[in-house]
């Protein structure tokens, strides 16, 4: 498997760092896409988007790094080269909402409404970047054999390049990008709901990919761990809790209070 997608002027371009780019270009064109439908004016929206991006980067990095010191303790700059791998999204999105929360609280925002506007975008992303673990042959189950994956009709393409040395493993990261693409278009059709509430898509972003990262992390190989728990589960089993309590208390509201889209094509 060759990570490397092609060379400019002798440096690699990773095709690790290409599937993020792209998840991040086609992030942003929906997120302006429906920040507009609320008029937001365009310059807010890309600032605010390009910080988010900067920071969750940032601490999708360090989030990874803190749990495999061990790995960069010799080498310190050696964290700088993300192209090789090595970011975690829960890291990425406590670090980019923490970002959105000042942002938004800077310009007087409603950060929950920001935050339902962010997360249909952020579930094609992450389907769209977990291609870069398929190059980097990362983010992978447990061994298994080439008959088992047959069997789940894994594409042949995707069987192969999960064959490191002579070993076929999971490909787990197949599985999640599978997984919030199918929460992205069902979240897209929720968007649309006449009595859809603000923060309620925030709710069912948390408690939708909590549940499919909580499961997906048992079969991983390479997670991080706090002790003898698994961080990725610890944190999905809280994200839950605050979706679950978060649709609850909302769910108490009226019908007609507080709507998702009642400020649409409107001016805010």
């Amino acid at each position: 498997m060759n990570d490397t997608a092609f060379i400019v002027f002798g440096y690699p371009i990773k095709w690790y760092s290409l599937f993020i780019l792209s998840g991040v270009i086609v992030a942003l064109f929906l997120y302006l896409k429906e920040g507009k439908r609320f008029n937001f004016p365009t310059e807010f929206l890309f600032n605010l988007f390009f910080w988010v991006v900067i920071f969750g980067i940032i601490g999708a990095r360090l989030y990874y790094c803190a749990f495999n010191f061990q790995d960069y303790q010799n080498d310190l700059l050696s964290i700088f080269e993300i192209w090789n791998g090595g970011l975690a999204i829960h890291g990425g999105i406590i670090a980019g909402l923490i970002t959105l929360i000042f942002y938004t609280k800077k310009y007087n925002i409603s950060t929950i409404k920001m935050t339902d506007i962010c997360v249909v975008p952020l579930l094609i992303a992450q389907a769209i970047g977990r291609w870069g673990n398929f190059f980097n042959q990362e983010a992978h189950g447990a061994a298994t054999t080439y008959l088992r994956l047959k069997e789940l009709h894994i594409p042949e393409k995707i069987i192969e390049g999960m064959k490191v040395g002579n070993t076929y493993y999971h490909p787990t990261f197949f599985y999640e990008s599978i997984y919030c693409l199918i929460g992205f278009i069902l979240l897209l059709i929720v968007r649309r709901f006449k009595y859809l509430k603000k923060g309620q898509l925030t709710c069912l972003y948390l408690m939708y990919y909590s549940v499919g990262r909580f499961f997906i992390e048992w079969m991983r190989t390479d997670s991080l761990w706090l002790g003898g728990f698994k961080m990725a589960q610890v944190v999905s089993v809280i994200a839950f809790i605050i979706g679950l309590i978060g649709m609850i208390i909302l769910s108490r509201k009226s019908k007609y209070e507080d709507l998702y889209n009642e400020d649409a094509r409107r001016k805010i």
